[in-house]
């Protein structure tokens, strides 16, 4: 009998299932040190399975929020610095939820590239776990994709899932009211929204990712990609302390376009931009752009990621559980009569 000679595999078209198996193998450890009650399995399986029971709910209500990195991706690719944008990933999922009044139970990554470098995607899953570890929010389950001619080579995507929960009745916003107190939470830079805007600035601005950083040490790829602040953990303690009436994520559309998501239809919020410093990262992406003070405002968070609205006889309580837990805290506004946001004071 004559042998013959083997056909084309599946490694032969691009795809690589070992250096996939390695991927899953590597990351185990991440995964497992987001443990939380009410996992009941994880990586491994066709599906993740999560007890709401053991969690601690009674009467449980889910919520869902699913987002990606945006082309902050594209500046973590072209410098190789990646470990951050996993952080992001969780934060831009988690942020949203806890706005909801939801305390973020299980998240899936969905990580999709034309050949698998298992060095990178290992440094971006392990990103995924920390920012799940430090929301206490469970990495369950996932997706790693490799999918040739797709994707340029070196390149890859991201998208998150994140599922919380809370008892029934405690959806937020609830009892928003005027005059109630406007609290910012200081950002920790340009988060991830706005980016394709920040590209063309830094092109415009004519440095490379590597050159010095205009306005702190480093370099300025290694600046904008500090990761997004992780909210949840202080949020919900906030939420806990009561007075709460709603939480805002200030992602893209800025303060003018998010805050008044949570505010009711017959009412509008004053804010006063002199009440907290703008970041430096904001300053130059203003100066080189030669942007407005309201293009700014409905674009970036300028030095504010979360916002809470909270009963005016709790605001100072809130604001030193806040800081206590590490949070920058500014009393920025108030909500008003009317609709939208108006601005007083000086950003720029």
């Amino acid at each position: 009998m004559t042998n013959k000679q083997d056909g084309i595999t599946y490694a032969d078209a691009g795809v690589d299932i070992d250096a996939g198996n390695a991927l899953v193998e590597r990351i185990k450890p991440a995964a497992k040190r987001t443990a939380r009650p009410g996992v009941m399995s994880g990586l491994g399986g066709f599906g993740a399975l999560f007890d709401l029971k053991a969690a601690g709910y009674s009467d449980p209500v889910l919520v869902a929020a699913t987002d990606g990195v945006g082309t902050k991706l594209r500046i973590a690719i072209d410098t190789g610095h990646v470990d951050g944008v996993g952080i992001d990933l969780v934060a831009m999922c988690v942020n949203d939820l806890v706005c909801q009044g939801a305390e973020p139970l299980f998240f899936l990554d969905y990580f999709a590239t034309g050949k698998l470098d298992t060095d990178t995607a290992a440094r971006v899953i392990e990103g995924i776990a920390e920012g799940c570890a430090q929301s206490g929010c469970a990495l369950i389950g996932g997706e790693t994709a490799e999918m040739p001619g797709m994707y340029p080579a070196g390149d890859f995507d991201l998208a998150g899932f994140a599922v919380g929960a809370m008892e029934r009745g405690a959806a937020l916003p609830d009892g928003v009211a005027e005059g109630d107190v406007l609290l910012g939470l200081g950002s920790n830079g340009v988060h991830s929204n706005g980016y394709s805007l920040v590209r063309k600035l830094v092109e415009v601005s004519g440095l490379g990712w590597d050159a010095d950083c205009p306005w702190q040490d480093g370099t300025l790829g290694a600046a904008l990609l500090a990761p997004t602040r992780l909210y949840v953990t202080q949020a919900l303690a906030a939420i806990r302390e009561g007075g709460v009436h709603a939480l805002a994520h200030i992602t893209g559309g800025g303060v003018t376009e998010n805050l008044p998501r949570v505010l009711p239809d017959d009412l509008g919020a004053q804010i006063d931009l002199s009440s907290w410093d703008l970041p430096p990262v904001f300053n130059w992406l203003a100066k080189t752009g030669g942007m407005s003070e309201a293009e700014l405002l409905k674009t970036f968070n300028c030095g504010i990621g979360m916002i809470l609205v909270v009963a005016p006889d709790r605001a100072q309580v809130l604001v030193s559980r806040l800081r206590d837990a590490g949070e920058t805290v500014t009393q920025i506004g108030s909500v008003t009569a009317g609709q939208g946001v108006t601005y007083s004071g000086a950003l720029l």
